[in-house]
């Protein structure tokens, strides 16, 4: 029986539990594509980001000996930004690479967009073990609060990944050098985050401006809470929210007007 093209229309609908048992689906899929044929098979999503995380903090060890926090810092602040870097670029190629499917099958097309993430989330998650056991073993085990705040950063994170993925996926299809202008935008904003700098040695009448970039608060904020111990205020908590409330609104806003004639341009 032939299969109708797929309808993008009834774009973000309520998740049912079979839009969310195809989400795993797709991520379960995309995840053992990617390491299909090789002699490790799943044991590299585990290994890399924990050999990375060992090679990071052995060199800047030595590099930095005196200054322990600041090799923490950034290595957080780096895989932080490789998950948002890595998750976006996904996001906006997600629907132009999985054309094959939204041609032969019914289903909202959102779902391939929030799977798209899948791969970067698992690789931080297995940082964020291994980041945890470090800070146990160096005698600065996070508290149950410490934890909660920081997973819930991860998860202003992916809605901000989800709304700029689900504008750029639509956006993608019709202006093709998208990715090309984000992957510009991408390697100006590592500098711009306070990745390889602290934040302090920038003026303060500045921090404003960079912390309109997305992946700033977050960084900043798993540094305070891990890192520093200290809490941000629920001022900075507010307005964290308005920026991940103000970012998935426009995504959806714009993929709910240009998805119903996605098709056409696959």
């Amino acid at each position: 029986m032939a299969v109708e093209q797929l309808s993008l229309a009834p774009a973000l609908r309520k998740p049912s539990f079979d839009s969310m048992g195809l989400v795993w689906t797709l991520t379960r899929t995309d995840f053992k594509t990617r390491y299909h044929g090789s002699f490790g098979g799943f044991a590299w999503a585990l290994m890399k980001p924990a050999a990375m995380f060992a090679v990071l903090y052995a060199v800047f060890s030595f590099v930095f000996v005196q200054e322990v926090s600041y090799k923490v810092n950034l290595i957080l602040g780096l895989f932080l930004f490789d998950c948002f870097a890595e998750s976006t670029k996904a996001g906006i190629m997600s629907l132009y690479m999985k054309g094959y499917l939204l041609t032969k099958a019914k289903f909202p097309s959102w779902i391939v967009v929030t799977a798209s993430a899948s791969n970067a989330l698992i690789t931080l998650l297995v940082f964020t073990v291994v980041f945890f056991a470090v800070l146990t073993a160096s005698g600065h085990a996070p508290q149950p609060l410490q934890v909660v705040l920081y997973l819930c950063y991860i998860a202003a994170l992916l809605v901000m990944v989800t709304g700029i993925s689900l504008a750029g996926s639509v956006l993608f299809l019709r202006y093709r050098d998208l990715n090309q202008v984000w992957d510009v935008m991408i390697q100006a904003g590592f500098f711009l985050a306070p990745i390889v700098y602290p934040l302090g040695v920038i003026p303060h009448q500045f921090h404003f401006y960079l912390y309109l970039w997305p992946p700033t608060p977050i960084i900043q904020f798993a540094r305070e809470v891990l890192v520093n111990g200290t809490i941000p205020t629920v001022r900075a908590h507010l307005l964290l929210l308005l920026m991940v409330g103000t970012i998935f609104g426009t995504g959806l806003m714009i993929f709910r007007r240009y998805a119903p004639r996605a098709a056409e341009y696959l």
